[in-house]
C-alpha cells in the first residue's frame, strides 16, 4: 500500500475516532499532540482489523465525501 493511500486512511480513521469524541469541536483547530494521538488510535486500530478495514473506509469516504486525493491536509 502507498504511502500517501495509508496517510489518507489514517487520517479519515483518526477524524472519525476524534468525531466519535468530540462531536461539537473541530479536528482542524486541534493542537497537533491531540492529532497524533489519534492518528495513533488509527494505526493501531488499522493494523488490528487488517483486510476488514476496507468496509469501513469505504463508510467512511461515502459519510464524508471525500476520496483519497482530496483529504485534507494533516497537521
Amino acid at each position: 500500500m502507498s504511502g500517501a493511500k495509508m496517510d489518507y486512511r489514517i487520517e479519515l480513521v483518526a477524524r472519525a475516532f476524534y468525531d466519535a469524541e468530540h462531536d461539537a469541536s473541530s479536528w482542524d483547530h486541534e493542537p497537533a499532540i491531540l492529532k497524533r494521538q489519534f492518528r495513533e488510535y488509527a494505526r493501531n486500530a488499522i493494523n488490528l482489523l487488517n483486510e476488514d478495514i476496507g468496509v469501513l473506509l469505504l463508510a467512511l469516504e461515502q459519510s464524508t465525501g471525500e476520496r483519497p486525493g482530496e483529504a485534507r491536509a494533516a497537521a
